[in-house]
């Protein structure tokens, strides 16, 4: 039975698409709004004629921002596949949150 186990599709470690693409436009997101900052700041502390300083405090700002969530966005979903494939996963029963009731 060489052929079986490549038919039958196993469990797979990556995350949900949902959770997937919430964090890709998380760091989309930031990457906007850090481009946004970046250029702010060079249009407020620059006198003159400031192009190519604008392009590099947008770009600066946009990657520091974005790389910054995209480390959150993969320990959050490092964490959640963590949470979900706990020694209760097997059974399918959900994992118990709070406290325990005395008997």
């Amino acid at each position: 039975m060489i052929g079986t186990e490549a038919s039958t599709p196993g469990r797979s470690a990556l995350p949900g698409r949902r959770a997937r693409a919430v964090a890709a436009l998380a760091i989309l997101l930031a990457g906007v709004c850090g481009g946004l900052i970046g250029y702010a700041l060079v249009d407020v502390s620059c006198t003159g004629d400031c192009g190519w300083q604008l392009g590099v405090g947008a770009l600066v700002g946009a990657v520091v921002s974005a790389s910054g969530v995209a480390v959150v966005a993969s320990l959050t979903l490092r964490a959640m596949h963590e949470w979900r494939s706990g020694p209760r996963a097997a059974s399918g029963a959900a994992p118990r949150l709070g406290r325990r009731r005395a008997r």
